[in-house]
């Protein structure tokens, strides 16, 4: 760690300046975080500084001149141990980004994935080709950190948008997210609860869409999840049950009860889910069924419309 300037004669307050340029804690982290092995310690270390330092994007090389305070430092002292601790780094920075979005994250919700990225992406095409003249509306179920709900609300016109989540815990993180989204956040209603249950009855038949990335990791899987992620990510959002497929089960044959006729269905979930749950939107009376691929090509999810 770089110590501070002992002939430093100014008042220790959290605004004062180091003599230290944040250049200098940059080239500390990448050496650190190269030393202990991680992929990318020189992305990592950025993220970390522009964290702490304040300065990011188009004014770090700016902020990499001017001296470090004492609270930058403390917070960059902090961060770059709770990583060599392999806390994620999403969490250690404390947001990230979602789509056009910068989250809150922390321990209590899952981190934002590229993945998910492409199922509000997905979620956002079924609502434009929609041709209903009237106000759509849209839930998303297990919402985490309203991720999806919120993107979904600041990208859409006109659109009315449902959050929920059994876990009080998530909820005050996407309450915290829905803040920040100011003139777009008027629109959005949370509600508590497990899957349908935390709906009030007046919106049956009223979603034009229904969206979720639902926990679908098997219990057997869980135990070979990577350690960053099973030891770190909210086990609640992560599993379901014997077979992975539990609650995508329970979404897709309550979805009825909830969608306009032609509204839509939009599953995240595992690869190797993604057949039995296409046939059994088949089977259940959907029409339209897709199975749609993730950034790397790999199947990623189910869109189907109701009749």
């Amino acid at each position: 760690m770089i110590g501070l300037d002992e002939g430093n004669d100014k008042s220790p307050d959290d605004t004062n300046s180091h003599s230290t340029p944040w250049s200098t804690f940059l080239s500390e982290a990448i050496q650190r975080f190269r030393s202990a092995g991680f992929e990318n310690p020189e992305n990592e270390a950025r993220w970390i500084v522009e964290t702490a330092s304040g300065y990011s994007g188009a004014s770090l090389p700016y902020g990499l001149e001017q001296q470090a305070t004492e609270r930058g430092v403390a917070h960059f002292d902090g961060m770059v141990e709770r990583r060599l601790n392999h806390e994620p780094l999403q969490y250690v920075c404390g947001a990230w980004g979602f789509r056009t979005l910068d989250l809150m994250v922390d321990h209590r919700v899952l981190i934002p994935r590229p993945e998910t990225e492409i199922v509000a992406g997905i979620a956002l095409g079924e609502l434009e080709r929609n041709s209903s003249k009237e106000k759509k509306i849209v839930v998303d179920l297990g919402t985490g950190s309203g991720a999806i709900g919120l993107a979904i609300a600041t990208e859409m016109e006109d659109v009315d948008v449902v959050l929920t989540d059994i876990s009080s815990d998530a909820l005050q993180v996407a309450r915290a997210n829905l803040a920040g989204l100011g003139a777009h956040g008027t629109s959005v209603t949370i509600y508590q609860g497990s899957w349908f249950a935390a709906l009030p009855k007046k919106y049956r038949k009223s979603f034009s869409l229904i969206v979720s990335n639902p926990p679908y990791i098997s219990i057997n899987e869980m135990k070979s999840l990577p350690p960053n992620v099973r030891d770190w990510e909210p086990r609640l959002a992560l599993a379901s049950g014997e077979n992975g497929t539990e609650y995508l089960e329970i979404i897709v044959d309550e979805a009825e009860e909830w969608l306009k006729h032609s509204g839509s269905l939009v599953l995240e979930m595992a690869p190797h889910h993604v057949d039995a749950i296409s046939e059994r939107m088949l089977g259940r009376g959907y029409s339209n069924v897709q199975i749609f691929q993730d950034l790397s090509g790999r199947n990623r999810g189910v869109v189907g419309k109701w009749n």
